[in-house]
């Protein structure tokens, strides 16, 4: 490959390292066409995009973009899957289809610039989807608040109570006769 051919890859890998909200490293050794074409697809319903770069000039791009530490996991066949969404959607994706296609190895990741390893990956993975923990948080500030509304209430409740006694003691007819 030509030499400006080659500082346009690495050029686009920087972009796309910068880009994304979350990079996942995998190895796909093993993977036929049709497994990649469905892997790829099934990435791209999740705002990212599976590509296969060579292991040099990702070195290089890396380096340029200060993730240095990148440079141990490119070993052997590395493809990438380049997340711009919702990340947490695409590292279950990509687990998931590792989980039905052994051949496809989850090596590390990126995720708010912090390089991940293959572990840590694949217990985000476990992870409920953003809604449903969206969901609990606010079910949790729900109840909270229904408490605190409650606790704040409860005097004010009382003072209600007492004055409705005093009345009911002050209108009643057997209190005209005392």
């Amino acid at each position: 490959m030509a030499r400006p051919e080659k500082v346009a890859i690495v050029k686009e890998i920087k972009e796309k390292l910068q880009r994304a909200q979350g990079v996942i490293l995998t190895d796909f050794r093993g993977l036929d066409v049709h497994e990649l074409n469905d892997l790829r697809r099934k990435v791209g319903e999740e705002d990212a995009e599976y590509k296969i770069f060579k292991n040099t000039l990702v070195r290089i791009a890396a380096k340029e973009s200060k993730q240095e530490e990148l440079e141990k996991y490119l070993v052997g066949p590395t493809a990438f899957a380049f997340g711009y969404g919702d990340v947490l959607s695409l590292i279950k994706t990509i687990a998931n289809f590792s989980s039905e296609h052994d051949a496809l190895q989850i090596k590390a990741g990126i995720l708010e610039g912090e390089i991940i390893d293959a572990a840590k990956i694949k217990a985000l993975a476990s992870l409920p989807p953003r809604e449903e923990l969206l969901a609990r948080l606010l079910g949790s500030l729900g109840s909270s608040f229904g408490g605190l509304v409650s606790v704040l209430a409860g005097p004010m409740r009382d003072l209600l109570g007492t004055l409705n006694a005093v009345v009911q003691q002050k209108t009643s007819p057997e209190a005209g006769k005392s």
